[in-house]
């Protein structure tokens, strides 16, 4: 009930203040009628009154009978009409006034011209302000002037609007000072062309003869020149803004501000701008140039003319290994152990590098992989990776400059896109038995632009062919088994000969060396080579290219402390490297030279051998800092670096002195007397072993 009485109530109180502006609306209507009729029913006479006394106001004087009065003596300039009334003049002489004997004359509103027409005037120019001898010629020129000084003349011309100059007054010379460019004082003098018409100046001049401030610029100028054309002397100065003051219009004020951007924002406005994928985008790309700039030591005044202090020479061509530089990220890479290396095709100063896990480090990603730049200074890797499971290998997409493939522990293909700002992988193939299940140790990208396939290759002895665009399924799978064995091949390494896309070989833990190839009658392992008393580390097909193909030639390495020199042609090592005191992790063949190679053990040792100088002892060696466990080596593409990883995360780049590493043009021919060589000696070697052992067999046989 009181909900109800409470509406009626204010239903009511609605219902009077509607009838309160009705009324009003109708008083005020009612009253704007009555004006109006007042307005049109008022006399004439009322009218009447309010004429004379407007033209009494004016000045204009009435009669008696309210008739106009008007003087004989007016100017023309004040009486012109167009029309004149003669009923306003006299008709009698001298100055009398006379009242019209006609009928009262209504008066109307008729619309006067005016126009002056000024005599001709007569141009001169005072000598005191001009010169004692100054004549002016037809064109205007000023024949001597005291701006003659410094080659300058000054000479009159027509008005543009868009002509200015700066003068400045020399009270010691007492004369104008014209500077051949503009001059920024604390107060100048620039002659602008009026904006108004001449007619406003009084007698047609644009100089204005009263102007306080124009006649201080001229001391001994006793008359202006009134000519007109001249251009105006206005007082100029410098704008000068105070702290906060914006001198902009408020046009130009918006203006300024969209340029600028100085719109506030709010702290979740500022949020959500970087949380947005678009500024993490930006500030990647951008942080990442900065740091490059940053990186960047020129030395800027470097002295090509040879004089001042000599500097010491940089000239390395003669030292065999130097430190160039270091790579290690604590965050990312520090305390894992490198696992591979690649080199990108398309931008050879990339190097992407796969790293296991941290065990001290638990909750990180259990494997990452970086991406390094040697062509900057920067030490912070151009890009992160990683993924749950430790990567094992990885390597560029060789027809894909931003995709990174990498193999896991837990048999995973997995591969990164670095355009996307993830750094988790974006593919990654199933756990299941028609993939991987074992750790892959080994990928490549092989093939031609238009047909190309990542081969991996994991411990249980699965061989699996994958097109990039689709990781779900394989395309191809085999078994790698060899047929004295009755299981499969733990394959550890794998390397493909240069120009081969079918036929590989692969190192295994057993310790042996396997030939295969991926299509054909006989598709699978086809040979096998006894190799190593420990498992095979890693493999490494000749790639130099010359005149004489060593495609054939092949290294391995083991953890019996060897690395042994292999020919497909032939089913026994042609030579053994034994100077090694400890496993042997890595080998790898220069990409230039035939002969030449890198190998790295678990001493932290880094040797470089030139079978064409020496096969007994290393030509280049060197002990890293700390002796850590070197894991991985691989030489640049340009063939003058080796990159060395070691076990703590730490990537090591070193220069190779040209002396060693360029090849020289018979190199090859050497290398191939090298070969003969050895062969002769492993053949002498057979001959020597079988030799004593049917010596002491008839030794035996005696007894």
């Amino acid at each position: 009930m009181d909900r109800r009485a409470e509406l009626e109530r204010k239903k009511q109180k609605l219902a009077m203040i509607r009838e309160e502006k009705e009324r009003r609306k109708r008083e005020k209507e009612a009253k704007e009628y009555e004006e109006i009729v007042t307005r049109i029913t008022k006399p004439d006479k009322d009218l009447r009154a309010e004429t004379e006394e407007l033209l009494s106001s004016l000045g204009i004087p009435l009669g008696n009978d309210g008739i106009l009065i008007r003087s004989f003596n007016a100017t023309p300039e004040t009486s012109l009409s167009p029309i004149p009334d003669q009923s306003l003049y006299s008709t009698q002489s001298g100055t009398g006034l006379l009242k019209s004997s006609r009928k009262q004359v209504k008066l109307s509103v008729v619309s006067v011209h005016q126009a002056n027409i000024p005599p001709k005037e007569s141009v001169t120019y005072n000598k005191q302000t001009q010169t004692a001898t100054s004549t002016i010629d037809k064109e205007g020129s000023l024949s001597s002037s005291p701006f003659k000084e410094n080659g300058l003349f000054w000479r009159t011309r027509k008005a543009h609007p868009l002509d200015y100059y700066v003068i400045h007054w020399d009270e010691d010379d007492g004369h104008f000072v014209f500077p051949t460019r503009l001059e920024w004082d604390d107060e100048f003098q620039v002659l602008t062309y009026g904006d108004v018409p001449v007619e406003e100046e009084g007698e047609g001049c644009s100089l204005p003869s009263n102007d306080s401030e124009s006649s201080a610029l001229y001391p001994r100028h006793h008359g202006p020149h009134k000519v007109a054309g001249l251009p105006k002397i206005e007082m100029v100065r410098p704008a000068h803004v105070a702290d906060g003051d914006n001198p902009l219009t408020p046009g130009h004020a918006d203006l300024q501000k969209k340029v600028t951007g100085t719109q506030d924002l709010s702290e979740e406005e500022k949020q959500q701008i970087m949380m947005s994928e678009e500024f993490h985008s930006f500030f990647d790309k951008a942080s990442r140039i900065v740091e490059r700039a940053l990186y960047e030591d020129i030395d800027i005044c470097v002295d090509y003319t040879g004089i001042g202090e000599e500097q010491e020479s940089d000239d390395k061509s003669g030292i065999r290994l130097s430190v160039n530089r270091c790579f290690i990220d604590d965050r990312w890479s520090k305390n894992r152990t490198i696992t591979s290396f690649d080199w990108s095709v398309q931008f050879p100063e990339l190097l992407v590098a796969s790293y296991n896990n941290n065990e001290d480090v638990p909750h990180d990603p259990d494997g990452v992989c970086l991406i390094w730049n040697l062509k900057f200074k920067k030490t912070t890797p151009e890009h992160i990776f990683h993924c749950q499971s430790p990567v094992m290998a990885a390597c560029f997409a060789k027809f894909h400059p931003n995709l990174i493939l990498g193999g896991t522990y837990s048999g995973q293909v997995v591969l990164w896109d670095n355009r996307s700002n993830k750094r988790t992988p974006v593919q990654r193939s199933p756990l299941s038995a028609s993939a991987h299940t074992h750790p892959v140790y080994c990928v490549h990208v092989v093939g031609t632009q238009n047909a190309h396939n990542l081969i991996s290759i994991s411990t249980d002895g699965k061989f699996c062919s994958w097109s990039l665009d689709m990781l779900s399924t394989p395309q191809d799978t085999m078994e790698l088994t060899h047929q004295k064995q009755s299981r499969a091949v733990a394959v550890t390494s794998l390397s493909f000969p240069y120009g081969e896309f079918n036929n590989f070989v692969v190192g295994s833990e057993e310790g042996s060396v396997y030939t295969a190839c991926r299509h054909g009658s006989k598709a699978g392992v086809m040979e096998m080579f006894e190799a190593h008393q420990g498992p095979v580390t890693g493999i490494d097909t000749h790639r130099a290219q010359g005149n004489i193909d060593f495609s054939h030639l092949f290294l391995t390495s083991s953890i019996d402390w060897t690395v042994k020199l292999w020919s497909l042609k032939e089913s026994k090592p042609l030579y053994s490297f034994e100077d090694n005191g400890d496993y042997v992790y890595d080998v790898s063949w220069s990409s230039i030279h035939p002969a030449l190679f890198a190998c790295v053990d678990g001493m932290g040792r880094l040797d470089l051998w030139n079978l064409n100088n020496d096969t007994e002892l290393p030509t280049a060696s060197v002990v890293l800092d700390g002796s850590p466990a070197l894991n991985r080596v691989m030489w640049a593409p340009a063939g003058y670096q080796v990159v060395v990883g070691d076990d703590a995360g730490k990537i090591w780049i070193y220069d190779v002195g040209e002396q060693l590493a360029t090849p020289k043009s018979d190199e090859w021919t050497i290398f191939m007397q090298t070969l003969q060589e050895l062969k002769n000696n492993q053949v002498d070697q057979d001959l020597d072993a079988l030799t004593s052992l049917s010596s002491s067999g008839f030794s035996s046989g005696i007894r």
